[in-house]
């Protein structure tokens, strides 16, 4: 008899431990990947305020990245453009900002914004390449900026909807050559679309922009850096409550196995002083890549400053990459 009470008393402690676990889960998904709950929680704020104490902090950096703002504003004011919206595969609302060229031109550019971003955030690299021509959509992710959406989705659920965005230009000019430009999260989206055999033919080249190899480990970092807990077991229970609740895994969000198919022109850029996504993993995702590539570390950067560090050489790089490989004049 009395082992029986014993074996109910203990059974019933795991069950409510295993219960508090579920929920300690349920929350950190929540805190991670669910922006209204991170609203709650300032979480934007405190994601954005531990970024830029990170970042590397020169004279140079700085007056760069203001001229960068004041280059957005110009082409807020002087350029053509229109919000445009469409339907997500799963029913939500995306949002993104056109910016027409100036001349008839069949170049386009998708311009993709990192994690907790929004559009506002590339204009400076809209401006650039709409002086070279281009015209420029950039994209609200899902669940970002006025973009729908339930979970943030780590480069997977956004590169279905950056397909469908790819079909929007398409609608446009039947003929575009399309180039897909992304930083970070962005970047890395762009990546994993180039893992996909059906991807459009009218995608001509990828810049990347200080991606990471694949969410699985990007989570894991962060759950050790910003809750001080240990990657397993709980980014492997964080998967599960992902599926269950947002429909993919972690482990679909891989940039290095995409690229080992991709037959994508890439260029990819990474800061030397990267402190959010290690340098290394450019240097995985390039040595992985089966496409023609090329490679661009920047030094003195950290994340997402290649631009601002040194402007002249990361544009120069672009545009050189592009006109090898037939985004000259057109």
């Amino acid at each position: 008899m009395r082992k029986k009470k014993v074996f109910k008393i203990t059974a019933g402690v795991l069950f409510v431990l295993f219960l508090l676990y579920v929920i300690f889960v349920y929350f950190l998904v929540s805190a991670c990947l669910v922006p209204s709950f991170m609203r709650k929680l300032d979480a934007f704020e405190d994601i954005t305020v531990m970024g830029y104490s990170e970042q590397v902090h020169t004279t140079e950096i700085s007056e760069h990245h203001e001229k960068s703002m004041d280059d957005a504003d110009i082409l807020v004011e002087a350029a053509e453009s229109r919000k445009v919206s469409l339907q997500s595969g799963d029913g939500y609302r995306l949002v993104a900002e056109e910016f027409l060229a100036k001349e008839d031109s069949r170049k386009w550019v998708m311009l993709l914004h990192g994690y907790t971003g929004w559009k506002e955030e590339m204009f400076p690299f809209a401006y650039w390449y709409y002086e070279q021509g281009y015209h420029v959509l950039v994209p609200d992710l899902r669940c970002q900026g006025e973009s729908e959406g339930d979970f943030i989705g780590m480069g997977w659920t956004d590169h279905f909807d950056c397909e469908l965005w790819i079909d929007y230009i398409l609608k446009q000019d039947a003929d575009a050559q399309i180039v897909l430009h992304g930083q970070s999260m962005g970047a890395a989206t762009a990546l994993i679309m180039t893992g996909d055999e059906n991807l459009s033919e009218h995608v001509k080249a990828v810049v990347s922009d200080c991606a990471y190899t694949d969410a699985y480990s990007m989570f894991g970092d962060k759950i050790t850096e910003w809750f001080s807990l240990p990657a397993f077991p709980f980014v492997d229970s964080a998967c599960l409550m992902l599926r269950l609740r947002g429909g993919y895994d972690l482990k679909d969000a891989s940039a290095v196995d995409a690229v080992k198919k991709s037959r994508t022109p890439t260029l990819f850029i990474h800061g030397n002083e990267d402190a959010l996504v290690s340098v290394d993993m450019v240097h995985e995702l390039y040595r992985e890549a089966a496409c023609e590539k090329e490679l661009l570390v920047m030094e003195g950067a950290g994340h997402a400053q290649s631009q601002d560090k040194d402007p002249e050489k990361y544009y120069g790089t672009i545009a050189e990459f592009l006109e090898k490989n037939g985004m000259g004049d057109n």
